[in-house]
């Protein structure tokens, strides 16, 4: 794995400085999706799993708290990022 390559330790750095979760876990999921339509092959770093808790997304909707989390995540989506599920709750 290169020093460039998206990591779910980077995702969680990233959302941990940004939106101080009570609680997050980070899931790199692109091994499961080899061979679907898109993928690029890679078996790490582009589809991913964020399951976060936090007083950050009191009082939002639904998308604007997975817009939150978009947000804070946008320089590394550009690094390649294919996919994330987030499951983003309030506190």
């Amino acid at each position: 794995m290169s020093d460039n390559a998206v990591t779910a330790a980077k995702l969680e750095q990233v959302l941990h400085a940004t939106l101080q979760p009570e609680t997050l876990v980070v899931t790199d999921d692109s091994h499961e999706h080899a061979g679907h339509a898109g993928h690029s092959g890679a078996d790490h770093g582009t589809h991913f799993t964020v399951q976060i808790k936090g007083r950050c997304f009191n009082g939002l909707t639904h998308v604007q708290r997975h817009r939150l989390v978009y947000d804070a995540l946008r320089d590394l989506i550009a690094q390649g990022i294919h996919a994330l599920v987030i499951k983003a709750e309030p506190v």
